[in-house]
C-alpha cells in the first residue's frame, strides 16, 4: 500500500511536473498520460515521493491546509528552494512557508529546527528561538542558532 499526493491542475499539470523536476534535480518524470493529443495526467517523483497531477479543468484553490515540508540540511538549501519557488511569481509567506507559482504551499525547513525550537529543555531558550523565528519570512539557521545561544 503506498499514498501518493494527487494534485489538481486546470491545464498545467506537466508544466508543474517539469517545474518541480527542474528544483530537484534527484527527481524523475515516471510517465506522461495522453488523450485526444492532451496531456490528462502526469506521474513523477521528488525526493523518492511519487507524486500524481491531473489536467482537470477548473480546480480548486490549493491552501495551506496542504503543504510539502521539506526538510533541509543547509541554509544553502534553505536559499535555492526558497529564491526558486518563489522566483517566477510565487510569493513569500511567514516562518518557512511560501506559496509556489501554482499556489502550492511549500514549507522550507532547517532540519535543526526542532532541535532549536525545544531550547534543550530551557523554555527561555526555546522561547528566544520562536520568537526570532516568528520575525522571519525564510529561516536563517545562523540567526536562529544566535536565539538559541542566547546571542
Amino acid at each position: 500500500m503506498t499514498i501518493t499526493p494527487f494534485l489538481w491542475f486546470e491545464t498545467q499539470a506537466e508544466e508543474a511536473m517539469h517545474y518541480y523536476l527542474s528544483i530537484f534535480p534527484s527527481g524523475k518524470s515516471n510517465a506522461v498520460h495522453r488523450a485526444q493529443g492532451r496531456v490528462m495526467s502526469v506521474e513523477f517523483e521528488l525526493e523518492g515521493q511519487r507524486f500524481m497531477a491531473l489536467n482537470g479543468g477548473t480546480p480548486s484553490q490549493f491552501t495551506e491546509s496542504i503543504s510539502f515540508f521539506v526538510n533541509c540540511d543547509t541554509q544553502a538549501d534553505i536559499d535555492r528552494l526558497w529564491t526558486t519557488l518563489t522566483g517566477d511569481g510565487g510569493a513569500p509567506s511567514r516562518c518557512g512557508w511560501l506559496k509556489d507559482k501554482f499556489g502550492m504551499s511549500w514549507q522550507i525547513i532547517p532540519s535543526s529546527l526542532g532541535r532549536l525550537l525545544s531550547g534543550g529543555g530551557d523554555a527561555a531558550r526555546a522561547g528566544r528561538v520562536l520568537q526570532a523565528m516568528l520575525q522571519m519570512a525564510k529561516l536563517d539557521v545562523a540567526t536562529l542558532q544566535r536565539a538559541y545561544d542566547g546571542n
